[in-house]
């Protein structure tokens, strides 16, 4: 029998293999945090110690400030496991990966309405916000070339978009020399107004930047009308300007519930369109999409072929190598679900939005903005007499696990303060209402009163 005084590192090594995984040393020395440790761990117990210390970060389930998806299937988490070790950009020693990737492009080409008989021209990329790199690199590319052709400056580009831009479009615009003209939001108009880009576009705007779903609000940016508004500068002035569509939150979500509104490929100056598919596109973090109009809107220029994986390739990423299974699994989700799939998810997630909407409008303390008109986004401000701040709500909602984000609105509404909830699939009418009663809750303890509680009515007890 072991003696009470022996340590457990004294045992002989079979014994010590059959120690329970939180009996073991691991869990009784420090961590090194800031470099590598001299010796390694077992691998349970590295799986644990991770796996317990992340404990600390909020629920996926309960996070309404992500538009990121937090839910998918069994088989789909089977198939990103099983090709988490296929490297993307390797289409030589994976090649049906690398056709599967087109076959999505030319689906989404088709689904954004391009130009019949057009293949696909776009890419998968980590997010929306690489995909937004590559879209704006081929607008100031395809410009510069189009200027020196008739001898004309191709200096100082700029970019005309909204105040409520991603920030990745300040990005673009510090890393590559563009000037970014933000249009400020005004009263109640939380989008891009296409009388504003008339009069602020010129012959060195390289593009106009329209949002399909604001990060801030979830409105939509006017599309049709800013399309129409630059068609007339193409005919006056001759400035073919280009646009465009950030569609990270719309772009997987209006062609099934909206199909006749015009946003995409039919409107003739939307020359190119990313979106999310981790968002509403129903797969876990990161993949987007790129897409072009047709082939000409792809500078050459700005595709790379390479030969040192072991056959020339065509790349067209600022990333290069990556894992292959958030492409896959999003043709997986396609497959999936199909049109009417995707289309069914998308009506119950708004109609929970709009559900959520209303119960908060009618709540007497808040102040809705976005009541989820054509996403399943609600944002909404609390009133000045309600007696407790926004920032002060969001944290005690979070007391009881819920992530509802508070922030300020961009340039020219930067003193407001408001709220957000993004509904996505998992989001149940049943989570809506116990959202309701933990706001409910929220708002009696800011204000300084205690709920009443019933006391529940007991049976008789048995014995």
């Amino acid at each position: 029998m072991l003696s009470k005084k022996r340590s457990l590192d004294g045992l002989p090594s079979h014994e010590r293999l059959l120690s329970f995984t939180y009996g073991g040393r691991s869990f009784s020395q420090d961590i090194p945090r800031f470099e590598i440790p001299d010796h390694g761990i077992p691998p349970e117990s590295a799986y644990r110690l991770i796996a317990d210390e992340l404990n600390l970060d909020g629920n996926p389930s309960l996070n309404l400030a992500t538009f990121v998806t937090t839910w998918m299937e069994p088989e789909a988490e089977r198939l990103i496991a099983l090709t988490l070790n296929k490297n993307l950009v390797d289409q030589e020693e994976y090649p049906q990966t690398g056709v599967i990737q087109e076959r999505v492009v030319n689906i989404l080409a088709r689904l954004f309405n391009a130009p019949s008989g057009e293949g696909g021209t776009g890419t998968s990329t980590v997010g929306s916000s690489e995909a937004i790199m590559l879209a704006l690199l081929a607008h100031k590319t395809r410009w510069k070339r189009e200027r020196k052709a008739r001898g004309l400056p191709s200096d100082r580009p700029n970019i005309v978009a909204s105040s409520g831009v991603h920030v990745v479009w300040e990005k673009f615009a510090r890393y590559f020399e563009v000037d970014l003209k933000l249009l400020p939001m005004e009263g109640d108009r939380y989008t891009l107004s296409p009388q504003a880009v008339a009069e602020a576009v010129d012959e060195r705007t390289i593009c106009v930047g329209a949002i399909l779903g604001s990060t801030y609000t979830g409105h939509l940016d006017p599309v049709e009308e800013i399309d129409l508004v630059l068609r007339e500068i193409r005919e006056k002035k001759g400035w073919d300007i280009p646009i465009h569509v950030d569609g990270a939150s719309g772009g997987f979500v209006l062609p099934f519930l909206e199909p006749d509104l015009r946003w995409d490929f039919r409107l003739s100056q939307v020359r190119s369109i990313n979106v999310s598919g981790h968002k509403y596109g129903l797969v876990y973090p990161g993949i987007g999409w790129l897409l072009f109009r047709d082939q000409e809107d792809l500078p050459e220029e700005l595709v790379f072929k390479v030969n040192y994986l072991g056959g020339e390739e065509s790349t067209y990423t600022l990333n290069f190598s990556r894992g292959s299974s958030m492409m896959l699994a999003q043709y997986y989700m396609l497959l999936r679900l199909g049109f009417e799939g995707y289309r069914r998810v998308h009506a119950t997630s708004l109609s929970n939005a709009r559900w959520l909407a209303k119960k908060i409008s009618e709540n007497g303390k808040f102040d809705l903005i976005g009541g989820a008109d054509h996403l399943p986004i609600v944002s909404f401000g609390v009133w000045r007499d309600a007696g407790f701040s926004a920032v002060d709500f969001s944290e005690k909602l979070r007391e009881r696990g819920w992530i509802v984000p508070a922030y300020t609105l961009p340039a020219d509404l930067s003193d407001r303060t408001i709220l957000r909830v993004v509904v996505k699939e998992n989001f149940s009418r049943d989570m809506g209402n116990l959202l309701m009663s933990d706001i409910d809750r929220a708002i009696s303890a800011l204000v300084g009163k205690t709920p009443g509680r019933k006391r529940a009515h007991r049976a008789p007890r048995v014995c």
